[in-house]
């Protein structure tokens, strides 16, 4: 094993979309390279079934299920389980290969602690009762993604920020914020029924932490994010779940490197500074 990969209890990914113009497959790639989970958790949508096309599914695509096998051999235990964008799958449902699991669903006992994980399109009536409509919304939303990429190359170009399109649409359309806080209302609402202390979900796009309370008690609500956007997955380790955000990791990681750097130039130079002296 590679001595440089991080050790995990628990990992979760959603909302990768392989086969899309839209999905980061390199970054995630990145990311699965640098992390040993116990288990790790597909949480849907992992290949977008509605998109798949032998036209376009690319080596990095290719890659990122090469790293997921990669951590199969490691030991790492993987459930995969099936969204609405990979529906396909669930005429497997409950299949076992080894360490691989595909199911529906799935509840973990994390440290005492009981952990319910479903990818969440079940709570979307758009996707349950007007599914053509969902699908040209969704490849939709993948040209709306590659055009927001090329406005942001020339926004770089420019010496400005990024922007994201699609949250501005989101944030500016009450619906659809309507939509986020009653998919996360009813999440916890079910959750609170069945006595679960977490629960995981994916399916929208926006991560999340944030603890829920109603009359009955109270939930921590969790949502992985997606690779498309926002490059976020849910870590669980040593009792605690944090979000992972990619981009702001790699930052750091270079921020630390030139740190380094500049530290051993500084380092180097003292000896030369010291004989000019003498």
């Amino acid at each position: 094993m590679n001595q440089s990969r991080r050790k995990v209890d628990l990992v979760v990914i959603s909302d990768v979309h392989l086969g899309t113009y839209g999905c980061h497959a390199k970054e995630l790639t990145e990311y699965l390279r640098s992390i040993h989970p116990n288990i790790l958790v597909l949480n849907g949508d992992i290949i977008d079934g509605w998109a798949f096309s032998k036209s376009y599914f690319p080596g990095s695509h290719h890659q990122v299920l090469l790293e997921i096998m990669n951590l199969l051999s490691l030991g790492t235990i993987v459930y995969y389980i099936t969204g609405n964008h990979d529906e396909m799958l669930r005429r497997f449902s409950d299949l076992n290969l080894g360490n691989f699991n595909l199911v529906d669903k799935l509840v973990l006992q994390l440290d005492g602690k009981r952990a319910w994980i479903f990818h969440g399109d079940v709570f979307d009536l758009s996707v349950n009762t007007g599914k053509w409509l969902a699908k040209i919304g969704g490849k939709s939303y993948d040209y709306l993604i590659v055009f927001n990429r090329i406005i942001n190359w020339m926004l770089i170009k420019m010496g400005k920020e990024k922007i994201s399109i699609s949250k501005k649409i989101k944030s500016s359309v009450k619906q659809a914020v309507k939509f986020t806080g009653d998919f996360e209302e009813i999440a916890a609402e079910h959750a609170i029924d069945q006595g679960y202390d977490y629960v995981v979900c994916g399916h929208i796009h926006q991560a999340q932490k944030r603890i829920i309370r109603k009359e009955k008690g109270e939930v921590l609500y969790l949502n992985s994010g997606d690779w498309i956007e926002n490059l976020t997955s849910l870590e669980y380790n040593k009792g605690s779940w944090k979000i992972y955000f990619h981009e702001e990791e790699i930052k750091h990681l270079i921020a630390d490197l030139i740190t380094t750097m500049e530290i051993k130039k500084e380092t180097k130079k003292e000896p030369f500074i010291i004989l000019n002296t003498l």
